[in-house]
């Protein structure tokens, strides 16, 4: 669920979401380097590999707000959440370098310390760092634990077109919304743990006013394959669709390929980042 509650004097929103991890990931490996500079790889074409990047912004901070020297990192990633997908995968990068810089310099910041540092580059950023099944208030930052997702399935399809959040933002101070998701009763449905009741009450507030290419026709094959709620994800386009059974889900999943142009399918997960290796 995402519901813009309000627009705050300094220009962020309030917000109302039940956000969940789910086991789609990038790989991103922090080395130290004596280059004095953080720099960055990607395998993706098209990603900024300045400061323009939450992964570079993330490190910037770090080291900021640490103040140790930065001596020189590399970050590479390893990217399949898709890009400009509304499913904060920069956010997930930059939550990465964090974590991972804190374990690379043992400078051993609670979860709480590393989400003050995250909040400072992007609002999902202490959702990425913490994970699992949570609801964030405030502009994302402030972040609460919900009874988390009984087994199922998720089908996600980003169409072959990108949503910029800032162009979002915009378009809900200047239409606004027609309708306010039942924040109340998806809370009761999360505490009651019951996925058909949560599937229900499911709604993002930016579907009303921001247009997706395929994004109806994306849900009837979701829909028709057995998906028992659906839904866009953050401010788009990626639509998601809950299944009870994997084989259905991987059913529309083929159906899907002339319709979107990244697909998965995975479950939900109960932490954020995970760190790998030494």
């Amino acid at each position: 669920m995402l519901d813009i509650v309000a627009k705050r004097n300094d220009g962020y929103h309030d917000l109302f979401m039940i956000m969940q991890s789910i086991g789609l990931y990038d790989t991103v490996t922090v080395s130290q380097t004596s280059s004095k500079k953080i720099t960055i790889s990607c395998t993706e074409k098209g990603i900024p590999l300045d400061e323009r990047n939450i992964a570079y912004k993330a490190a910037a901070e770090f080291f900021r707000q640490t103040k140790i020297k930065n001596k020189g990192i590399n970050i590479d990633i390893v990217k399949r959440i898709p890009h400009a997908a509304g499913l904060a995968g920069g956010s997930a990068d930059g939550a990465a370098v964090i974590v991972a810089l804190n374990k690379l310099y043992a400078t051993e910041l609670s979860d709480d310390e590393l989400c003050k540092i995250g909040v400072k580059i992007g609002a999902d950023v202490p959702f990425c760092i913490t994970g699992g099944t949570l609801l964030a208030q405030g502009i994302g930052d402030v972040l609460n634990k919900v009874k988390p997702l009984r087994k199922c399935f998720i089908l996600i399809a980003k169409p072959d077109c990108s949503v910029n959040t800032a162009y979002a933002y915009k378009r809900f101070d200047e239409h606004g919304k027609e309708h306010t998701p039942d924040k109340l009763g998806m809370l009761y449905a999360m505490q009651g743990r019951d996925l058909t009741e949560i599937c229900s009450k499911m709604e993002n507030v930016f579907e009303q006013f921001i247009p997706v290419d395929n994004k109806v026709e994306i849900k009837n094959v979701m829909r028709e394959n057995g998906a028992i709620g659906v839904c866009m994800s953050g401010s788009g386009p990626t639509v998601f669709g809950i299944f009870t059974e994997k084989d259905k889900a991987e059913r529309a999943a083929e159906e899907l390929k002339s319709l979107a142009k990244d697909i998965a399918v995975t479950v939900p997960v109960s932490a954020g980042c995970r760190i790998e290796g030494k």
